[in-house]
């Protein structure tokens, strides 16, 4: 027998167990995003009126990732419906670029199992305000180029009715974060500001001082003693002292470049594009102003500030940022104590309770380990108690079933038959509804159901030819398979081999 004639018997027009990642499985985005749900959702997902942090530890395969696809799906249907108060979305789950920056330059300073030791919280900040950033910096001098999503649009009426002070801090924010590659910085950071209509001219007097000293000391002199005049020391001495208020700037703000580029360890800072931007911004724009500068949690969380105040300006009340993916990154290695030196500056109570914004922590099972181990000063930090924490994703055998049901009846053609149609209906009789549940609930997590329901079709194919075809899985099949899929966890589990 052949899987697919077994599935068009079905009316099963495409095997819904041969995907295995969320990122690149077409039934779960197509037909189960908005209707298959973990038992815990309510609890992760929250009220996007009203951003709330979630801590959810889960192993590989428990559906980490298509939590985040929901989330992220919900809130664009959420931002649909209330275009008054959107909710920004920053997906926090590829950290190879800021790993690598960060990496380029503590490596050299440390050993090498200890170069991730020294990550703090503000680097997280750092890579989160980028994001959010870069992506509304886009959206704001090239409207849907980079996000076609219609639920993402900024109204320029909007941008218009901005206070001077908020067109400012966008433009600083900018200066420091926006990390986009299509255009160079001094480029796209000028467009920023032409479409903000923010005027930099009265910031460059010192320039026209200079301009105005030169010119009126050269003309002066030659009206006094002739071209001889353009020799005399006096003369030169007057022209350098109109341009020390610039060079005294410049060299205040180069210095100023120089802290913010070795303090911004995630972000690729070009000095002399920093330094340009800080120029045209004027000192007046600059005193008392949240710079990241220094080795410390205090001035993002200004930042941070600034730019919950921008989009609440542009029509988002709250900002919710997702955390995939921390077992990825290749620097890692999968290593959980690498992991655990990534995460672990994050939990910290007063940024995951931040008001407005909520933080959906979606990490491996492996870090839940590491929790039971720390000490009360941990606790006492992070309240884990008050993040709506989630110990492990697990899957009962019935809520397992559920999802394959669901997956079948999204891969059935049109005029198949009973809408009611549900993974029951591949088993013969023989099987009983106890016995497929209770093996199900064996393989913990929706990953592992997949593998072993695309194994299960192939053994039992295998043993049927297509002049005498069976139609359902029988007991013996279903038996032997799964004792041999629970062996082959046991080993994968182990890291002695592969599935």
């Amino acid at each position: 027998m052949k899987i697919q004639e077994f599935l068009l018997h079905h009316g099963i027009d495409r095997n819904p167990f041969a995907e295995e990642d969320a990122d690149s499985d077409s039934v779960f985005k197509r037909h189960c995003i908005g209707d298959t749900f973990h038992p815990a959702w309510a609890k992760i997902f929250g009220d996007p009126a009203h951003p709330s942090t979630s801590v959810v530890f889960g192993e590989k395969g428990s559906g980490k990732t298509a939590l985040r696809l929901q989330i992220v799906d919900r809130l664009k249907n959420y931002n649909s419906d209330n275009p008054d108060k959107r909710v920004f979305v920053v997906e926090y789950d590829d950290f190879n670029p800021f790993l690598e920056r960060f990496h380029e330059r503590s490596a050299r300073w440390t050993r090498k199992s200890q170069w991730l030791s020294s990550w703090r919280l503000w680097d997280h900040m750092d890579a989160i305000l980028s994001l959010g950033v870069s992506r509304l910096v886009d959206e704001i001098i090239n409207p849907g180029a980079r996000d076609p999503d219609p639920s993402f649009t900024i109204d320029p009426e909007k941008i218009r009715r901005m206070p001077k002070s908020h067109r400012r801090d966008l433009l600083l924010l900018a200066a420091f974060y926006d990390q986009s590659t299509t255009l160079p910085p001094k480029v796209r950071w000028h467009r920023l500001r032409r479409k903000l209509r923010f005027g930099t001219w009265l910031a460059q007097w010192d320039i026209a001082l200079g301009a105005a000293t030169t010119i009126g000391a050269i003309a002066g002199g030659i009206n006094w003693k002739g071209a001889a005049a353009l020799g005399s020391f006096w003369l030169w001495l007057i022209v350098l002292a109109g341009w020390l208020p610039l060079a005294w700037r410049w060299l205040r703000n180069a210095l100023l470049c120089w802290k913010v580029q070795r303090e911004l360890r995630v972000v690729n800072l070009q000095t002399a594009a920093l330094r340009h931007s800080l120029m045209k911004l004027g000192r007046s724009n600059l005193d008392n102003q949240p710079i990241p500068g220094r080795d410390r949690s205090v001035d993002r969380y200004e930042l941070l500030n600034k730019f919950r105040t921008l989009i609440r300006d542009l029509g988002y009340e709250g900002l919710v940022v997702v955390v995939d993916r921390v077992d990825e990154p290749h620097l890692l290695g999968g290593s959980a104590d690498l992991m655990r030196d990534l995460i672990w500056p994050m939990l910290d109570n007063k940024f995951l309770t931040h008001p407005g914004i909520g933080l959906k922590l979606l990490l491996p099972l492996e870090l839940s380990r590491f929790i039971q181990r720390e000490e009360k000063s941990f606790y006492e930090r992070s309240r884990l108690d008050k993040q709506n924490m989630i110990g492990s994703l697990e899957w009962s055998g019935e809520s397992l079933y559920d999802v394959a049901s669901d997956r079948l009846k999204a891969c059935r053609m049109e005029g198949s038959g009973d809408g009611e149609f549900s993974l029951r209906a591949l088993f013969d009789e023989a099987v009983s509804d106890n016995d497929l549940v209770g093996s199900l609930d064996r393989l913990r997590v929706p990953r592992h159901l997949f593998k072993f329901l695309h194994k299960l079709a192939v053994e039992h194919c295998k043993s049927f030819t297509d002049d005498k075809p069976r139609w359902r899985f029988g007991a013996d099949t279903l038996r032997a398979t799964h004792a041999l899929y629970l062996r082959d966890m046991e080993a994968y589990d182990r890291g002695q081999g592969t599935l």
